[in-house]
């Protein structure tokens, strides 16, 4: 249940894209016989980038492992359906107020930065503008809040007793995330990006478990846990403060020159769009929860789950989204058109692979997942893990048709996407949960991902003239169902662990050894080379 936010996969493509930023900005004003200076800040800057991305990398990995223990494993077993729900409204009304504050002030601080880069002159006064008119929105979006309470405890009247007395609590929420949001735009745009990581994909994770341990334990009410889960984010929000006054960057004196660098109009411009985008990216991932929270914080509080279960299939199409990313806009830059379809044809067939194989994984042993839980109302999550998985599955098998619209010379059609899914999934979700409960949430996700993903993919096709499928996805996807049943229809043992090392051990051996002798997927079958030469050498 980590922080919502657009701002999570920014990492190393956006120092590159900054840095060349400061180069275009710096070249102008060196004159000609001064080069070697500018190459020189050039080296020193990208230095800086590799070495946080190395860091960033680390710091995902032992986060991740962190994140998987406490939203999966450890807050279910010490807490009830409903607590957890309720966990999960609070944070997603939060983290929209905290949203519709910014003004997309994260994004543009992301984009223009550079221009107001100056050390020496405390950056023209950048940090206070890039606060204070957030925070200036924030107080009527606060207000707002506050007047609309009745309307938001009657749309919550199931659990009104449950979440009035947090309310409070919420909006301060919403400030700690806003706060947060700005400074680690900041630090990034500063090029320290491995301590706002190792606030948010580590220490506050383990605050968070520590708070549920010693709510388990009896130390804490459960009042007490919400606070302290709540205070979290405060936590990491105040950390990242003191660590602008250690490097010295917290300059907090406003000046008139930060208004001569670039007119405020533009800015806000800027903003407004990038908010537009923010705002679709954020409604995937708490819209489910608000509205499903409104029939049952129980129903919440099990979807949320299930939607934890099923992100671990997205996360190696995360890993390869980072790399693509820069990859493909350097193909625009080129004009390597042939480059870029090879590589959308190579990454969707390995996402697939790589896909369905999660996806059958995860599937075929969701018994062993929930019983580590010890509690069987989260076990009714099943169907909707299923439908969330089919979706992620559909994400990753259209490969990376978003990147290529995002970073085309049509870029602007993909916040129109961004926009559909957010109309579609509200539209699906007022329709289905209702009738469905959590199983209706998760089909609304499932089907506003894979008809997004579709309509992105004839976009790119349509555009561009390129679609990445070809027979060989399909003989995947059939291998992969095959091997799926085999697994499926073994008997299950009377120890979970040895249902799960069965199921696990047949479905790796008939869709692995498939992939390898017929070759489908040949970076597959190069790893595996890879492997057997250091098993040789050892």
């Amino acid at each position: 249940m980590a922080r919502a936010s657009s701002m999570k996969s920014w990492r190393i493509s956006s120092g590159r894209a900054q840095l060349f930023a400061l180069a275009a900005k710096s070249g102008k004003n060196l004159p000609p016989s001064q080069p070697n200076t500018l190459n020189s800040k050039l080296l020193t800057h990208l230095g800086i980038v590799q070495r946080q991305g190395l860091r960033n990398t680390v710091i995902s990995y032992v986060g991740l492992g962190i994140g998987f223990v406490n939203t999966t494993l450890v807050l279910p077993r010490l807490l009830e359906p409903a607590q957890l729900g309720l966990t999960q409204v609070l944070v997603s009304l939060a983290t929209l107020g905290a949203l519709v504050s910014a003004l997309g002030f994260t994004n543009t601080t992301l984009r223009y930065f550079p221009y107001f880069r100056n050390r020496e002159t405390g950056h023209s006064g950048y940090l206070p503008l890039l606060l204070g008119v957030p925070l200036g929105v924030f107080g009527l979006v606060a207000l707002a809040l506050w007047l609309g309470r009745p309307l938001v405890l009657r749309w919550y009247a199931h659990d009104a007793a449950l979440l009035g007395p947090h309310y409070g609590a919420m909006l301060a929420l919403a400030l700690c995330i806003l706060v947060y949001n700005l400074l680690e735009s900041y630090t990034k745009s500063l090029f320290h990006t491995s301590f706002s990581s190792l606030l948010t994909d580590v220490l506050q994770r383990l605050l968070i478990v520590s708070s549920a341990a010693l709510y388990g334990a009896g130390y804490l009410t459960f009042d007490g846990f919400v606070m302290a889960y709540l205070g979290s984010y405060a936590v990491i929000a105040l950390l990242l403060l003191g660590y602008l006054g250690v490097i010295g960057e917290l300059h907090l004196r406003p000046t008139r020159a930060v208004l001569q660098v670039r007119p405020m109009g533009e800015l806000l411009r800027f903003g407004s769009f990038a908010l537009l985008g923010n705002i679709s990216g954020t409604v995937l991932v708490t819209i489910d929860s608000l509205m499903l929270g409104s029939r049952s914080f129980t129903d919440a509080g099990i979807y949320a789950i299930a939607l934890n279960i099923s992100t671990a299939l997205a996360i190696p199409f995360r890993a390869l989204y980072k790399t693509a990313y820069p990859l493909i806009a350097e193909y625009w830059k080129e004009g390597a058109t042939a480059k870029m379809l090879d590589f959308y044809q190579r990454t969707t067939r390995l996402t697939t692979a790589l896909g369905a194989y999660l996806a059958l994984g995860i599937g075929l042993n969701l018994p062993f997942i929930y019983g580590l839980i010890h509690k069987p109302a989260f076990a009714t999550g099943t169907v909707a893990v299923l439908l969330l998985l089919a979706g992620r599955l559909t994400d990753g098998i259209t490969g990376v048709n978003g990147i290529i619209v995002v970073t085309s010379p049509r870029y602007r059609y993909d916040l129109l996407f961004n926009v559909g899914l957010s109309g579609l999934i509200i539209g699906l979700n007022a329709l289905l949960i209702p009738r469905l409960g959590l199983t209706g949430a998760a089909l609304s996700n499932a089907l506003a991902l894979a008809s997004i993903n579709l309509a992105r993919t004839w976009f790119v096709w349509r555009s561009f003239g390129w679609q990445p499928f070809d027979r060989r996805i399909f003989y995947i996807l059939g291998l992969a169902a095959a091997a799926g049943a085999v697994a499926w229809a073994l008997p299950a043992l009377p120890n979970i662990w040895l249902t799960l090392l069965l199921r696990g051990g047949v479905l790796t051996a008939l869709y692995g050894g498939g992939l390898l002798l017929t070759n489908w997927v040949p970076e597959v079958s190069a790893v595996a080379q890879k492997v057997r030469s250091l098993m040789g050498n050892k």
